[in-house]
């Protein structure tokens, strides 16, 4: 039976990591609570780094917006009341483009991903255009 993602504390990280370095062994460690030795070597490695605070740094921002569905269907709604095309003819009205930016991130298509059995043919995208 595949084992379940757990999460571990940052305490019980540190604790693992200083029975390491009070010379106990990975296997026994691993052994001991049930850990992988790969784990437990990684948690090491950033416990050396000084980077095992970084994971729950990590996590704060995540704990400020709360649950991923929460957070995906407010963006919905937000999407279905035109939140998103208001906000950007709001900003496309105004004459100042100095400090406008929008994002020109280009995604590409996989090779055969391009077109479909009997060659291509062109259709409007439908995309917003700045005015």
């Amino acid at each position: 039976m595949p084992r379940r993602h757990r999460s571990h504390s940052t305490e019980f990280k540190r604790q693992v990591v200083a029975e390491f370095q009070g010379g106990e062994t990975l296997h026994a460690l691993g052994r001991r609570h049930d850990l992988s030795r790969n784990l437990i070597r990684v948690w090491i490695e950033k416990a050396e780094a000084g980077a095992l605070d970084e994971d729950v740094a990590a996590a704060e921002p995540m704990a400020e917006f709360g649950k991923w569905n929460t957070v995906f269907k407010r963006f919905r709604r937000w999407v279905k009341a035109d939140a998103f095309y208001l906000m950007f003819k709001v900003l496309s009205d105004n004459g100042d483009f100095e400090y406008v930016m929008v994002d020109g991130t280009i995604v590409k298509v996989h090779r055969h991903g391009q077109g479909t059995k009997g060659g291509l043919r062109a259709r409007p995208s439908g995309a917003l255009a700045a005015v």
